[in-house]
């Protein structure tokens, strides 16, 4: 296998974003080769993604419908070659720091047990996003859902972001967002990559609950550092992507909470968040 780093990311028209995130690449990895995979997914505009392909080296993949976010990955990682060590997955409207994905291959060299690492992500006016997260729980997934944007100090919420503590530290992470992530080719294939029954959100959730059941480290390098400047390609259909927010976190909670005698839980979570549902839709 090379030492070599292949770069996925998907768009769904959010080519306006390519320029900026393809041409921060360049001095975010110079210790390696990187070869740029995008994959779009049935974009208006897909004309802009092409050209901005084109004109700074990337290889586009078209894909006829929307296969959402961890199923465009898949395509793109089934389709590059195997030889990558690392596989850098990120959403387009990421721009990197120089360096940032040096760091996280030198962490990670460091760390052969490390499945996948995160860097410190920055939102467009320059707070630090809690991208490293313990696991949900089904009080803290609640908690969280039903309170989060209410009460942003509540308990559930403070435990399952997990960042007060050491904000700025390395350290292990329940899951790593998927807005931009590392991950060692070999535990990627252990586990399969991401699941495509989530069309979209919490499959980077799932894929580091996998990748710790498999015996993978998730790992926070918080030296390593980027900035994501908003889902351009959720923003016109705000209402909706809510809904397949809450689908895809009941599908991962029924999934974690599956015995037959858990039922009642269950149900508890899917009223609990119909309810933030309706409330953040209405």
């Amino acid at each position: 296998m090379s030492e070599s780093v292949l770069v996925v990311t998907v768009t769904h028209n959010s080519g306006e974003s390519l320029d900026a995130f393809l041409e921060s690449l360049s001095q975010a990895c110079e210790t390696r080769h990187v070869s740029v995979v995008i994959v779009d997914n049935a974009s208006a505009d897909v004309n802009a993604v092409r050209t901005s392909a084109a004109r700074l080296g990337a290889t586009l993949i078209q894909s006829a419908e929307n296969l959402g976010y961890g199923g465009g990955i898949t395509l793109g990682v089934n389709s590059s070659p195997l030889d990558s060590q690392y596989i850098l997955i990120s959403n387009p409207d990421v721009t990197f720091r120089p360096g940032a994905i040096d760091v996280l291959i030198q962490a990670a060299d460091r760390l052969a047990t490390a499945g996948s690492l995160g860097p410190q992500i920055l939102d467009a006016t320059g707070n630090v996003y809690p991208s490293a997260r313990n696991l949900p729980s089904l009080s803290t997934g609640v908690g969280h859902a039903v309170l989060g944007r209410l009460w942003t100090s509540n308990p559930w919420s403070r435990r399952y972001r997990a960042d007060e503590n050491h904000p700025n530290l390395q350290r292990d992470a329940g899951w790593l967002s998927g807005a931009c992530l590392l991950v060692r080719r070999s535990a990627y294939d252990s586990v399969g990559g991401f699941d495509s029954s989530y069309f979209m959100y919490f499959e980077d959730v799932d894929l580091g609950a996998r990748l710790a059941q498999a015996g993978w480290r998730n790992v926070y390098v918080p030296s390593s550092v980027v900035t994501h400047t908003g889902a351009h390609s959720t923003a016109h259909s705000a209402t909706q992507m809510e809904r397949v927010h809450h689908k895809s976190a009941y599908l991962y909670l029924t999934r974690k909470y599956s015995s037959w005698y858990l039922s009642p839980i269950r149900l508890g979570a899917r009223v609990a968040l119909a309810a933030r549902q309706w409330w953040v839709t209405r």
